[in-house]
């Protein structure tokens, strides 16, 4: 994502710069970026470190010192004004001394959510809302539908031949995509918090379903989440093994001795209930929120994918079109599910966007629900 330099004040966008670089390496906290400026030059900025290390207001304002007094500090999210892992970020900025503030977009959590706006202009500094809102709301999406939902923000992301298939007939995927398609894929498990795929992938594929940016194991690793209905995971597969931690969430009918197996194989195993034939999405969900996940990547297959879909709760897609046409009837599709019966039905995309990857095309967008969701 580019942010526009000429329709966002240089400062907030070098603030929205820099919390992009630590997007994903901050959660469940926010990634935000922050400028402090004096006498129009630069003299301090950071972004938030990992848990627990500090906020970006309190990086920026140490590496600027005494510098900082009576300058202007520019932040991409409002400066918290509650104890939590570190001391509130609004104390920090009274005592650097700065004399204005200018936030990109206020703090949507209950305990924030406008309270440090009002504490520092209680403190008498003249506080600035707005300038490069709608790229920091993009920039936190995932975070703004966790602390306003209570939900992970649920990506959709597949790779698809021309014709809608994720696979040969015989269930062989490797490749439908290609190769820099796949180092995007890679990049983009860096910046999520858990990556979830159905028993179908895991027994077909055996993926190990890790973030090996450049061919390398990523330092953070997204938690990795199987939706097995019927307890098929073997204790041997992949993603029971190594550097991540591993998410099975099954049915409460599921046999007790497959559960223990799992479980010795180093996964934790999660009981859930039905909706029809297989787990029910939404408290999934639940639990995922509660355990700090913010971000949700969803890799397949197509009965995990249509569940999700169908009850509203994809948030945006990321679709990899593949220059190949599978044509098989027995091929499994992209997204099963319900879907829907009338094209007048069929869900659409807005704000969307297209680039190549390569030889393929990855189409993003947002889905568009046509009435109240979940």
């Amino acid at each position: 994502m580019r942010y526009d330099s000429h329709a966002v004040n240089p400062y907030m966008a070098r603030a929205l710069r820099l919390a992009r670089r630590v997007l994903g390496t901050t959660s469940p906290n926010p990634a935000v970026g922050a400028v402090v400026v004096r006498d129009g030059r630069i003299v301090g900025e950071g972004a938030t470190q990992p848990p627990p290390g500090p906020h970006a207001e309190v990086v920026a304002l140490s590496r600027a010192g005494e510098a900082a007094r009576g300058g202007a500090l520019y932040v991409s999210l409002e400066p918290c004004c509650h104890q939590g892992r570190t001391p509130p970020c609004v104390d920090a900025i009274l005592e650097a001394g700065v004399s204005e503030v200018h936030i990109a977009m206020l703090d949507p959590d209950p305990s924030v959510n406008g309270g440090g706006r009002a504490a520092l202009e209680a403190a008498g500094l003249k506080v600035t809302v707005g300038e490069g809102e709608e790229a920091a709301r993009r920039l936190l999406e995932a975070y703004v539908k966790h602390r306003l939902a209570r939900l992970p923000f649920v990506i959709a992301k597949f790779a698809a031949s021309l014709d809608g298939r994720i696979a040969a007939a015989s269930g062989d995927s490797r490749w439908v995509a290609g190769p820099q398609a796949r180092a995007w894929a890679h990049r983009l498990r860096t910046r999520i918090d858990a990556i979830m795929v159905g028993s179908g992938t895991v027994v077909i594929d055996d993926p190990l379903l890790t973030a090996r940016p450049g061919g390398r194991t990523a330092r953070r690793q997204p938690l990795r989440v199987v939706v097995d209905t019927r307890g098929r995971t073997p204790p041997m597969a992949q993603i029971l093994t190594g550097p991540a931690p591993t998410l099975v969430a099954t049915a409460d009918d599921t046999s007790l001795a497959w559960r223990a197996s799992v479980e010795a194989a180093g996964a934790e195993v999660l009981l859930l209930p039905r909706e029809g034939e297989h787990v029910d999405p939404y408290p999934l969900l639940v639990a995922l929120a509660e355990r700090g996940v913010v971000s949700l990547l969803v890799e397949g297959g197509g009965v995990l994918l249509g569940s999700l879909f169908d009850r509203g709760l994809v948030d945006k897609v990321h679709a990899v079109i593949g220059p190949a046409i599978i044509g098989a009837a027995d091929a499994p599709a992209a997204v099963a599910g319900r879907g829907a019966y009338r094209m007048a039905d069929a869900l659409r995309l807005r704000d969307v966007s297209v680039r190549r990857l390569g030889e393929d095309i990855l189409v993003t967008g947002y889905p568009q629900y046509p009435g109240p969701r979940d």
